[in-house]
């Protein structure tokens, strides 16, 4: 008998849109041989199961749908929200309560990667290298010149929990640094101030397959902007070069790493991570434990360079999780 997926969208951040898109071309890709896909719309404004225009309230007592005079339950949630409240975990501890799985890793990992500060906190402790970083939170005395003595300029001022660059800006002088402050505070309470990494950045997919944690072919950025922001992300404004163009000592060390904290980190499910390589030693930026999912996406053009299609792809997050 096929299982029930709901493919959960949308979401409370900026990123609405763009999680939209990634849960829709889930829909389209995954094998209804095996499945029966629905699109669950998860918005401020209510939770929706969407088709053909109609939208059905979802009971969120036991996520059930009353779907065209039948109750509609479901066996396993694919997990397609970037940001608030798919990516920090929040939702995946609600289905945990109700005892429904999901393709995301646990709720304590996912609400640990999105926080940026944290993550890198516990990975300094394995010797991963990263940026110089401040931490800061809203309402606090910001002393700029304590700041630039610390990480130096350029810097990156990002929000700490958020994703698809918004709110992140690139200082170049000191007084770049205060309204780049309140941009990152209008996405988030906590910031996070960066030291300027300059080396080749790229990045690195890790999923889970039949039990074995796989690193995917690498992908090289290269950004027409002055960083990979959202523009570059999304709207054709860099190169995606997949495979990247490293040595086989600089592909080496950052698979090696990639897998060290993939595992150190414990996670599961989908994960796309940004190093930038300093002096032939790459550098962890941060983890997406719900990349983006599209056609265009980044992690999608490394399962396709390592043979694996989308309906693989989205088939086996399902699987595994039905299976766990």
């Amino acid at each position: 008998m096929k299982k029930n997926i709901a493919i959960i969208m949308g979401g409370y951040s900026s990123e609405v849109a763009i999680s939209l898109k990634s849960g829709n071309v889930v829909y389209q890709h995954i094998d209804t041989s095996k499945f029966n896909p629905y699109c669950i719309h998860i918005l401020k404004e209510g939770w929706f199961l969407v088709e053909d225009e109609q939208k059905f309230p979802v009971n969120k007592h036991d996520f059930s749908v009353d779907f065209k005079g039948n109750k509609l339950t479901f066996d396993c949630v694919f997990n397609a929200i970037h940001g608030a409240p798919g990516e920090n975990g929040v939702i995946l501890a609600y289905f945990d309560l109700l005892g429904i799985k999901h393709t995301s890793a646990p709720f304590y990992q996912m609400a640990l990667t999105f926080n940026k500060r944290d993550t890198l906190s516990i990975l300094r402790k394995y010797d991963i290298p990263t940026a110089i970083s401040v931490y800061l939170n809203q309402g606090e005395t910001v002393d700029v010149d304590t700041i630039i003595k610390k990480v130096g300029l350029p810097c990156f001022v990002k929000p700490n929990n958020a994703g698809s660059s918004f709110g992140i800006s690139k200082a170049h002088t000191k007084e770049d640094i205060l309204p780049a402050i309140e941009k990152a505070y209008k996405e988030d309470s906590e910031i996070l101030i960066e030291s300027f990494l300059d080396g080749k950045e790229v990045s690195v997919g890790v999923i889970q397959c039949k039990d074995e944690t796989i690193v995917l072919p690498i992908t090289e950025i290269v950004s027409e902007n002055d960083f990979f922001d959202y523009e570059a992300k999304y709207e054709g404004k860099s190169q995606e070069i997949t495979p990247a163009r490293l040595t086989s000592e600089e592909e080496s060390k950052v698979r090696e790493v990639a897998k060290k904290v993939y595992t150190v980190l414990n996670m599961s499910g989908f994960s796309r991570s940004e190093y930038i390589f300093v002096n032939g030693v790459p550098h962890f930026l941060e983890m997406n434990t719900v990349p983006g999912l599209t056609e265009e996406s980044i992690l999608p053009q490394q399962a396709q360079e390592a043979g694996i299609s989308l309906t693989e792809l989205f088939g086996n997050a399902i699987e595994s999780s039905l299976n766990s």
